[in-house]
This record gives structure tokens, sequence and C-alpha cells, in this order.
């Protein structure tokens, strides 16, 4: 199973602790940040959208959503 924690700043405490449960019942741990924070020294994979802009790192994070969206679906038809 696979946890995606999304935060602009990387730091939101509702995510920090759904990202350190998800590690503690041995989920893979994805964290989408802007601007780094300890959501992606938390994650097993950390997605960094090095962007000041709040607009411009969430519109990068819905683009990955939908890729990774269709990816998954696509594997789930084979």
């Amino acid at each position: 199973d696979v946890a995606i924690g999304i935060s602009t700043s990387g730091n939101s405490p509702n995510v920090l602790r759904a990202l350190e449960t998800a590690n503690d019942r041995g989920l893979i741990t994805v964290a989408l940040t802007g601007r780094g924070g300890d959501a992606g020294k938390i994650a097993s994979v950390h997605v960094r959208v090095d962007e000041q802009r709040t607009a411009r790192v969430q519109e990068v994070h819905a683009t990955l959503l939908h890729v990774i969206c269709e990816l998954v679906e696509k594997e789930l038809s084979a």
C-alpha cells in the first residue's frame, strides 16, 4: 500500500502525522511538497517542486496526481 502526503510547505502537521502513521504501518510513503519541509524527510519518496509560488506548486502537484492515476489505471486494465 502507498500513502501520499501533499503539502506545499512540507510542514503541515496533519500531513506529517499521516506520513508517520503510514510509515509505522509499513506503507510506502510519498511526499509531494513545494519547499521541502519535514514531510520530505519522513517519506520514502520525496517529490519537491522547487518553486516559491504556492499556486504553481499546486498546479504541478495536480498534474503529477493525474499522471499517477493514469498510470495506475493503465496498469490495472492490462
